[in-house]
């Protein structure tokens, strides 16, 4: 895999601006290398219906423009479903990765689920040996993704901070995707709002996976709306409380690098506006 040695920005899913044609995720890549940032997670979030030429295609495209692509799995996923559903749940990550693969992809995205009303650790024996199995058959079959539990916004779902260290220390090929924001929805309080916050977790995510792996972050961030349940909706970075120049400062002077994916309404505005703030630091 690509050694990252900065931070790379850019969005989840096209660019607003993405001309009609050739549109897609072809006009997403060529529009981020115009707008010169140089990541796209291709957001095949309701299913994922690609072909193995489109595959092709999207590699060459971002091989040619440098960007480098990560694929957001289907919402419908959850490592907690019952064993009746856990098959199709299953079948939607391994097809995210089999097709995130053949189309440039790194790192696979996903919600890993809810925890129905159930504690964490006991939901944590059923998804652990479920995304073990799958990493086993991606190895298997020569596929080198990396597979990363997203952190969830609402305390009701599986994907704490501390959930998405756990599988991936209990895993090799799976790392957490840190969602700042949703970090700071979920207590519903507005903590994990500071610079000592977001330290205390930089050196739990190195102590736990490696100090190596703060150098291949992948994070998503956007504005956020959020009540005593945890978020409620993504918001435009300077319309929310996020403190986003303290939190670039911070990952910054910890020597993080990776890439830092934007989720706000105004997509690329947002990622162009994080991007010179970290030039500028």
């Amino acid at each position: 895999m690509e050694k990252t040695v900065t931070m790379l920005f850019g969005t989840v899913g096209t660019p607003i601006s993405t001309p009609k044609k050739p549109g897609g995720s072809i006009g997403a890549i060529q529009t981020l290398k115009e707008l010169k940032l140089g990541a796209l997670e291709l957001g095949w979030v309701q299913s994922v219906r690609v072909t193995e030429a489109k595959c092709a295609e999207i590699k060459k495209t971002a091989s040619d423009c440098t960007i480098q692509l990560s694929v957001h799995a289907p919402y419908y996923i959850n490592l907690n479903a019952n064993d009746e559903e856990w098959p199709k749940s299953r079948q939607r990550l391994m097809d995210a990765a089999h097709y995130g693969n053949l189309a440039g992809a790194s790192d696979i995205i996903f919600h890993p689920g809810s925890y129905f009303e159930r504690p964490a650790e006991d939901v944590l024996k059923i998804a652990i040996p479920r995304l073990a199995d799958c990493v086993t058959e991606l190895r298997k079959a020569g596929n080198p993704v990396i597979l990363r539990p997203e952190t969830m916004g609402k305390s009701a779902m599986l994907g704490s901070f501390e959930d998405t260290l756990t599988m991936s220390k209990a895993i090799d090929g799976v790392l957490p995707c840190l969602d700042f924001a949703h970090l700071h929805s979920r207590p519903g309080d507005g903590s994990v709002n500071s610079s000592d916050e977001w330290k205390i977790m930089i050196e739990a995510y190195a102590k736990t996976i490696g100090t190596a792996s703060l150098k291949r972050l992948h994070i998503h961030l956007s504005g956020i709306e959020y009540s005593t349940k945890g978020e409620k909706n993504h918001l435009p970075i300077r319309e929310s409380d996020l403190n986003i120049q303290q939190l670039l400062e911070t990952l910054k002077n910890t020597g993080c690098a990776g890439r830092i994916l934007c989720e706000s309404p105004i997509l690329e505005e947002d990622a162009q506006f994080m991007s010179e703030l970290w030039k500028s630091l």
